[in-house]
């Protein structure tokens, strides 16, 4: 008996694909392309899986045009790139992969924290230009971090993560907001108070975004919102590209309505706003909060566990759309 087919969608860990093929007849991407839809289309013809990274746009077309196919199993544990009402209309399971990657997401986002507060990337730009000749009492001067007030919107087992380690090793006073309030449990673990998005954009002196992205938050972080915060306030984005307005806070930047800001995610990424290239006061990097070979080796094998126990024994480990598994 043959065995189905599945596309692993951008390339992988070879070991990963090694494990797939042992059920499966797998197609990759050894070249990792990004595909447009059309592309997309073509290579999914056939199959009954996918392994998706978050690149590739899962909707309503595609789905029309891909009859066979059954899950679509995100290495991510964001899944902005599934229309999952589309997905649950057609029969399709979505899976993510969530829990993998907390601890090391949380890391990330404190150090950027630090190296925004601290401005790390703009003294190394001015060291590595040949500027620095002599020391200076207030040469980039940054913000402090033990003691201040962390703001965190957006509170799920990511934001906690951050939340631990401001309040535990920072002693810093933490606040959030959040669709729903923890229990007082997690608040007391987490050192945490709730309070309402005003008051969080009004007192944070650091304020860290860990929220997933829906149409409900997209620009959650705009213009108005910008206006809140400190002068002195630093912004993170670890959650989506989108939920920022990045015109509204590289303008934010360039006139110092807040002291600084340190992304990590982009609306319309790989493509970054041209205005956040041109000021100094942002540190950027290239979506990677969850990038340790450890943690991005789990998030592979979760998406890899779905595919396999969902289409062998119609067992996935996290699917968003459980309902398409009771038909």
């Amino acid at each position: 008996m043959s065995k189905p087919s599945i596309l692993v969608a951008r390339a992988v860990f070879p070991q990963i694909v090694d494990r797939l093929a042992q059920h499966f007849e797998v197609e990759t991407n050894p070249s990792d392309e990004v595909w447009d839809k059309a592309g997309l289309i073509a290579r999914l013809q056939g199959k009954v899986g996918a392994f998706t990274t978050g690149s590739e746009r899962i909707d309503a077309e595609v789905l029309a045009a891909c009859p066979q196919l059954k899950i679509v199993a995100n290495m991510a544990v964001g899944y902005n790139n599934f229309d999952v009402a589309a997905m649950t209309a057609a029969g399709v399971l979505g899976t993510n992969a969530p829990d993998v990657l907390t601890e090391t997401t949380a890391d990330f986002g404190f150090a950027l924290l630090m190296a925004t507060a601290r401005r790390i990337t703009e003294s190394e730009h001015f060291l590595r230009a040949g500027k620095w000749n002599k020391w200076a009492y207030d040469m980039f001067s940054g913000c402090e971090v033990h003691g201040s007030t962390l703001g965190i919107l957006g509170m799920g087992r990511i934001g906690q993560g951050v939340a631990k380690r401001g309040a535990h090793g920072f002693g810093m006073n933490v606040i959030y907001h959040n669709r729903s309030r923890l229990t007082p449990e997690l608040e007391a673990e987490c050192q945490a108070r709730y309070v309402s998005k005003e008051e969080l954009l009004r007192s944070a002196d650091h304020l860290v975004l860990v929220l997933p992205y829906t149409p409900a938050s997209h620009h959650a972080i705009g213009a108005a919102e910008l206006a809140q915060m400190k002068p002195t306030a630093t912004l993170i984005n670890i959650a989506r590209g989108g939920i920022v307005d990045d015109a509204a806070l590289a303008q934010a930047l360039r006139e110092r309505r807040i002291a600084a800001a340190g992304l990590d995610v982009f609306e319309g990424e790989p493509q970054v706003h041209p205005e956040l290239l041109t000021v100094p006061n942002v540190v950027l990097t290239p979506h990677i909060a969850s990038a340790t070979v450890g943690t991005r080796l789990a998030m592979a094998n979760l998406a890899a566990d779905n595919l396999v126990g969902f289409l062998t024994q119609g067992k996935p480990l996290t699917p968003l759309n459980p309902q398409v598994l009771a038909r």
